[in-house]
């Protein structure tokens, strides 16, 4: 994960790349790649226990971050079949909630995974559970973001 983030090691990381790398080190995190033809084009992160529960909550909801698709690569189904995978993973792993976050400036994110069954709001959030300031604190997002449920 440090590698696909362009990072040496976990000293060199930034604080974010930090906590990714220690919860999936701890086996609280995990996360899926996608491969096209020898190309990386597309990541996904599953964190199973976080300090705010409605995002996960280490029992039922897992919370899925920082998905990403190359955008030459969108819109031919690569991210729905990763996002379809991963869910199944995650069910087969006991959890019946998933839980992603959704900026109001990301209307085609929006529109995916409403189209996903990501429809249940959940809350209005200003801090990412997962961005860490320097001081390993989540990060305050000033436009905020909406978090999403789905049943899996």
């Amino acid at each position: 994960m440090l590698a696909l983030w362009g990072y040496e090691d976990a000293r060199t990381a930034s604080p974010t790349a930090r906590f990714f790398y220690e919860n999936i080190s701890a086996g609280n995190a995990v996360f899926w790649t996608l491969d096209v033809q020898g190309n990386l084009i597309g990541e996904l992160y599953a964190f199973f226990a976080l300090e705010d529960g409605a995002f996960a909550n280490g029992e039922s909801t897992a919370y899925l971050c920082a998905f990403r698709v190359k955008k030459e690569y969108r819109g031919q189904g690569y991210g729905t079949r990763l996002m379809t995978a991963v869910l199944s993973e995650l069910k087969e792993r006991g959890f019946t909630r998933a839980t992603i976050g959704v900026s109001p400036d990301e209307p085609q994110n929006l529109r995916l995974y409403r189209r996903l069954g990501f429809t249940d709001k959940i809350k209005a959030c200003h801090y990412d559970p997962c961005a860490m300031d320097a001081d390993m604190r989540p990060v305050y997002d000033e436009k905020g973001f909406v978090l999403l449920a789905k049943r899996i």
